[in-house]
């Protein structure tokens, strides 16, 4: 595989920005617009991943871009419409403001850090933003996926795309990859807290309901720890909010396909409890940090008219980590551990610099 084109190394060079490490914080994606030719560009990228969709890939090709994608992006741009605001996507608007927080929050404590944000499909690209970072001269990088839970068909597919980009270049960065921080006290803790801010001003439910994006069933069996580390945040968030078992529940959205994913699946779930008596429940998605279509609109929008048409009564989404202080600084927390052991604090020496660029010379380096 040949090497891309790169800028030619400049001896004793300051980076750009004046610091040579950099958080890449990386999410999911959206489309670029709420269209069906967005949505197709988008869904071909998203679902044309082998950690998506575990199928062989001849045949998936012939289901994808032979049914899926003449079908479902019309009927996905309907739905990405209903959320859409003036400023785009709301999970991109989000995880742009979780990247600029988290850049000052960093610097506050002393860091001398670039933070970007990059989606895994969509824009801007994993290989877009490294480009970047290294022409600006960025040395180091770590990349935190928006993903407290550890999944192969998320987390792993960021470090994919990051390994993709480095196959394609001569000088490497050097690397570090957060896997999970499922049950970081600092996330725990911020999910708390908007439970309880929300329950100061809206009441209690009978039950909460925490549900997170589901997967495929066989991906357990086959040693994914997504689903234990699903109910390891649940349990840890029961526990600092003081509910017993019989209060919350866990539950899986987002199934696709007709093969069995992990159960149970959410808006099943709240449907039985409206037609068992339950007239109020709340919701919250703990393994996205950022909103987005499979909270704003499958959350809700349609569960909450399937328990309101089952028997239910008063429904509440609780949004998601979003900006919120504390989650920003849970994050900044997180980082802080990753860093540790690179030297973020201190400005480039430009004496030193200069002396390197001296004997690089002397040594016969054209720049």
């Amino acid at each position: 595989m040949p090497f891309s084109t790169e800028p030619a190394y400049t001896h004793g060079s300051a980076p750009v920005q004046g610091a040579r490490t950099a958080v890449l914080y990386c999410n999911l994606g959206t489309p670029d617009a709420p269209t069906a030719p967005a949505l197709r560009r988008y869904l071909a990228e998203f679902l044309g991943d082998h950690r998506v969709v575990e199928i062989p890939k001849p045949i998936w090709w012939l289901i994808l871009h032979g049914i899926i994608l003449r079908v479902r992006p019309k009927k996905s741009a309907a739905k990405y419409a209903s959320i859409w605001t003036a400023q785009g996507s709301p999970l991109k608007v989000w995880t742009a403001a979780q990247a600029d927080r988290l850049g000052d929050a960093l610097r506050q404590r002393g860091h001398q850090v670039q933070v970007r944000y990059a989606m895994r499909y969509g824009n801007p690209s994993i290989a877009s933003q490294i480009d970047e970072l290294k022409g600006q001269g960025i040395e180091r990088v770590l990349v935190v996926p928006a993903y407290p839970q550890y999944s192969g068909t998320t987390t792993a597919s960021v470090f994919d795309a990051v390994h993709a980009w480095a196959l394609k270049a001569r000088r490497l960065p050097e690397w570090r990859f957060v896997n999970h921080y499922h049950d970081q006290a600092g996330y725990i803790a911020a999910l708390a807290r908007t439970v309880r801010e929300h329950w100061q001003a809206h009441g209690q439910p009978e039950q909460l309901v925490m549900s997170f994006h589901g997967v495929p069933a066989r991906t357990l069996s086959l040693g994914d720890p997504y689903h234990c580390e699903c109910h390891k945040t649940a349990r840890l968030l029961a526990e600092a909010l003081d509910l017993p078992k019989d209060r919350y529940k866990v539950t899986f959205q987002s199934r696709f396909g007709k093969a069995k994913w992990l159960e149970p699946y959410t808006e099943p779930t709240l449907v039985a409890m409206a037609q068992a008596g339950v007239k109020r429940v709340d919701v919250i998605c703990p393994g996205f940090t950022a909103d987005c279509l499979e909270t704003l609109e499958e959350i809700s929008d349609e569960a909450r008219e399937a328990f309101m048409h089952a028997g239910g009564e008063q429904f509440h989404y609780i949004p998601c980590l979003n900006d919120h202080p504390a989650w920003i600084s849970a994050l900044a927390d997180l980082c802080e551990q990753h860093l540790a052991g690179w030297d973020t604090r201190s400005a480039p020496d430009q004496q030193a610099l200069a002396r390197s660029r001296d004997a690089a010379q002397a040594l016969g380096a054209a720049q």
